[in-house]
Order: C-alpha cells, then structure tokens, then sequence
C-alpha cells in the first residue's frame, strides 16, 4: 500500500489506521521541536476508515511525543467529499485534545482504585491539558481552502486565544523551509505534485527567482553544523569538541538532580545568541542566562546539527536490527557496532554516554533514567541519510541508544575487561581496539582537559 512503512508489524495495535501512512514523526523543526505530520491524502474512504480509530491513534502517537514541545504539520490536500469526516466527529476530535478541565474518563481504573481526592483528581486535568495542548508550539496548515476556512469559523468561538496564535498557514511547501527542516519532511507525492501545480499556475505572478550565493565557508572559530574532523583541527587536536565539553562540564556540576533535564526547551533567541557567540569564538557563561535548560538545549543542538549524526550513517541499518537480537547478547551486539565507528566518533560517544550514565543515575531526583534520555537522545545520536525515522524505526534507535547508557560500563569497557573474544579486525579508519587515546589531548590553553566520566558504582541490572 502506498504510504505503508514497509517495518510497521501487523502486530501494532493500530495496525488497521497506521498501515494508511495518515501520521509519520519528521524529525525535529528548527527549534528541536519532534515534528508529526498528518497527509489527508493518505486518508481512505470513510466506509473504509473508522474515523474513532484514527482519533485514537493520533492520541496514541502523540502520547510518545507531548511530554516535550511538538509540532504538527497538517497537509490538507486530498481532503474530499469520499474521505472527509463529519463536523460532528471534528468537534469531539477537538474537545478530546482541548478540554478545559481534563478526561478523567481516559483513566477510569485509575481515578476508581486510587480514590483520588480533589486535589489529585485536578493535578489529572492539569496534566491531561498541559500533555496536548501545552506542548503543542505550532500547526502548520500547508495547502489551506475555503473549507478550512469554514472551519475556523464554525470552531472559533471554541478554540482559545494561545491556541489561534500557534496555527500558520502555507500556501506552498517552499514556506516551510523557514521554520522547518524540509529534507526530513515526510511529505507525499501527490502533495509534491499539487505544490508544482500550484506553483505553475502562479508563475506568472511571481517574480523571478533571485540566484542563491554560493555556501559561505565555515568561520575558523565555527562550532556548530561543521564536522567532527574540522572542529579537531582548528582545536589542536581535541577530539572533545568544545561546546560539549562546556555544556557537559557545567551540567555535571549543576544540573545532575534538575528534574526534567534535557525535556524542558528554551527561547529561541537565546539558542541563536549562544550559537553566535560559540561560533564567532567568544566565551559563554550560562551563569548569565539564569537557566541550567539552557546548556542542556545547546548541548542537544550541537548534536543534531552535525553533519553526519555521531553514530554516522553506516551504522543505521545495523542499529535498526538491534530488536530482532536475543535479549541476553544485545550489549554484546552494541559492542560490535560500535567498534565499526572511526575513532573519534567513539571517543566523543564515549564522553556523551559516561556523562548522561550519570544523569540516569540520579534519576530518583531529576526523572531522567536511561529510558527517557534514550527517548530524548535516540534521534540526536543517528538518523538515516536521506529523509528521516519513520515511527517504527524509533523503538530500535531508542533501545540501542538505552543500551549504551544503562550498561555504559560494560559497552564501553576494554575487550580483555569484560571477557569477550578479539572479534573481526576493524574496517580502514575505525576505531583499534583497544583503544589507545581514550582521553582527549590537551590543548595547550590552560583549560582543564575533559576527561572519560569515572565508573560508578556497580548495581544490578535486569537481563536485556
């Protein structure tokens, strides 16, 4: 079927609306924000889609994603008469994401058997409200007509003020660059084709197209969107880059038991302030900005701007197979995979993954166990080299990203340390085993050298 995710299981249970392609998850817009798109032309027939099975998958997948700030792009072309829903289903579709004071019906078992009290049964509204409605930043509507504009007007009186402020609309899918980035976009072809069409017929009206400059060489002091390889060489040498050792360094030292770490965001103008400044060379201190989310958000930034994520494009495919390993050889798997990356890379994954070890291990304080970093660190780590992570690749990225920081001493520890037999000699340019400069050079700045986190204690684990 056109549009089917050729890994999504008939096991899913949803597997009924997901096999239609209607929703996909596209990345990150700009901001850092997990983007969901929803293609009204991938919708069937209404007597073939039953439209109470879609509301619920489309809740079902956002409850993977509304703990964090998210942004939907809604492609209304392909909406018509034989799929459209009714104006009945609509209303209550959006009353189930606006209510003013919660659905305690979602969680009867729970409100029953705990025999919350008031107070309790307000902090579920507040969540319930705060998950869909808070932390959706923007609706992009691509593609608009009169019939969206009837239903802005028939549902105007319902929708509040904050919420009318996030929704924009886009004529063409060119508009969209600004806010977004498009290669990741899942977008169909017949979106793509009616985008064209429309283009064509307002060609005439248009001025003509201005030549686009020829990319600008990055700055010698550059530390975002440029490669691993060229922050070593205008860095001495250090294989840590900078803007990760500064942010990991100062969050070690003030942010290991803030709650919510590394799922709050920030003001935008502060993420291109703290950009600018790193880039141009100039130092940053993150005492200044009152805020210990800030160093967390650039320190995500920096990751997801690479140009090649640090787990690199080789390794997606493998890593994707991480699900179909017995549970008791996957760190042994993880191990494997690794050893293909080149040197450096491992290096710094190595220093990330001893850092967020730790934040994990505080976890009784921040919230933050391996499992949620990995959901918040899974896509900054890899992606694929063209277009983005469809839904179902998600468990696996996120898995093999908990692997690395539930057993990072094991992973990362020396072969003759943890008994394993010598495997296959590494490929031309990966890393040696064993690894002969685990710890960054020093540059000789006077700067205290970012060092491998030390290995806490041992606890026991459960058998993956």
């Amino acid at each position: 079927m056109a549009g089917q995710d050729p890994a999504l299981s008939t096991s899913h249970p949803f597997y009924d609306v997901a096999r239609h392609g209607i929703l996909q998850v596209a990345g990150d817009d700009r901001f850092g924000r997990r983007v969901v798109t929803f293609s009204c032309c991938r919708m069937p027939p209404s007597h073939e889609l039953d439209h109470q099975r879609l509301l619920e998958y489309l809740k079902y997948t956002l409850d993977q994603y509304v703990e964090n700030d998210y942004t939907i792009v809604y492609f209304h072309y392909g909406l018509n008469s034989r799929n459209k829903p009714s104006l009945g289903w609509l209303q209550s579709a959006y009353k189930e994401f606006d209510r003013k004071d919660g659905d305690l019906t979602v969680w009867p078992r729970l409100v029953s058997n705990s025999r919350l009290k008031r107070s309790s049964h307000l902090s579920l509204r507040k969540y319930w409200d705060h998950r869909y409605k808070k932390n959706l930043k923007a609706l992009y509507v691509v593609h608009p007509t009169s019939f969206i504009k009837v239903l802005w007007n028939i549902f105007k009186p319902l929708i509040s003020h904050k919420f009318g402020k996030k929704v924009t609309y886009f004529n063409y899918l060119s508009e969209l660059h600004e806010h977004l980035k498009y290669d990741q976009l899942i977008i169909p072809p017949e979106v793509l084709r009616y985008d064209e069409k429309l283009q064509s017929l307002h060609e005439g009206r248009m001025p003509p197209p201005t030549k686009t400059p020829p990319p600008r060489p990055p700055l010698p002091t550059q530390q975002f969107g440029v490669s691993l390889q060229y922050l070593k060489d205008k860095n001495q040498g250090e294989l840590v880059p900078p803007v990760l050792r500064f942010t990991v360094t100062y969050l070690r030292q003030k942010g290991l038991r803030t709650e919510g770490l590394f799922r709050r965001s920030a003001s935008v103008q502060t993420v291109r302030e703290i950009q600018r400044l790193y880039n141009q060379g100039k130092p940053v201190n993150f005492d200044d900005y009152g805020d210990i989310h800030i160093p967390a958000v650039i320190l995500k930034t920096f990751l997801r701007e690479l140009p090649q994520p640090l787990l690199t494009f080789q390794a997606y495919e493998q890593i994707l197979g991480i699900t179909c390993v017995e549970s008791s050889l996957r760190v042994t798997c993880c191990r494997q995979i690794l050893r293909s990356l080149p040197e450096h890379n491992y290096v710094v994954l190595r220093y990330l993954m001893g850092f967020l070890h730790a934040v994990s291990q505080e976890s009784i304080f921040n919230k933050m166990n391996s499992s949620n970093l990995a959901c918040v660190f899974g896509l900054n780590l890899i992606w694929p080299s063209q277009g983005s992570s469809s839904l179902s690749a998600l468990v696996p990225l996120n898995l093999f990203t908990e692997l690395l920081i539930e057993y990072y001493e094991k992973i990362f520890s020396a072969p003759e340390a943890s008994g394993e037999h010598s495997l296959a000699p590494p490929q031309q340019g990966s890393r040696a085993a064993p690894l002969q400069e685990a710890v960054p050079r020093t540059r000789a700045t006077g700067l205290t050298t970012p060092t491998i986190p030390p290995s806490p204690l041992t606890v026991a684990r459960r058998r993956l």
